[in-house]
């Protein structure tokens, strides 16, 4: 077995440009090509309709913001597992699959998010006003045992 590096294309020299004779073979090969004779009958065509991929979104990057800062009652995690499911369900070429979790995984996020900013506005609204006191009970619970 020889060790020489061989060309990728056979016929193709392994160094230096190509010959006017190579190029030349190639032309009169293209020409000819082209001057048969055409066929009398009728060309019959066939149209293959190839449509796009159907982007279906999983949602995983909504799903996981929800997760780690709106975790309210565990909907973040949940979106999050089914956006998961719809990622699967779209590698395996289920895309009906795929939808109907990545619809599941779409409204849960939304709750995930309507309830997280509500109870966060809410916490802050009661925080601020002094309806829900945190720091002076802590204190008085300080003052009252003698420390902790």
């Amino acid at each position: 077995m020889s060790r020489a590096p061989r060309p990728l294309l056979p016929g193709a020299r392994a160094a230096g440009p190509p010959t006017y004779e190579m190029l030349k073979e190639e032309h009169e090969v293209v020409v000819l090509g082209s001057g048969a004779p055409q066929s009398a009958a009728p060309a019959i065509t066939t149209v293959i309709n190839i449509c796009g991929d159907t982007v279906v979104p999983d949602h995983v990057v909504w799903s996981l913001f929800n997760t780690v800062f709106m975790n309210w009652c565990c909907l973040g995690f949940m979106a999050f597992s089914y956006s998961v499911k719809a990622r699967d369900r779209k590698m395996a070429g289920d895309l009906t699959g795929a939808q109907s979790f990545a619809s599941t995984a779409r409204c849960l996020n939304i709750w995930a998010l309507v309830l997280g900013l509500l109870l966060t506005v809410t916490f802050v609204i009661l925080v601020s006003t002094g309806s829900l006191v945190i720091f002076e009970t802590v204190s008085e619970m300080v003052k009252h045992y003698g420390g902790l």
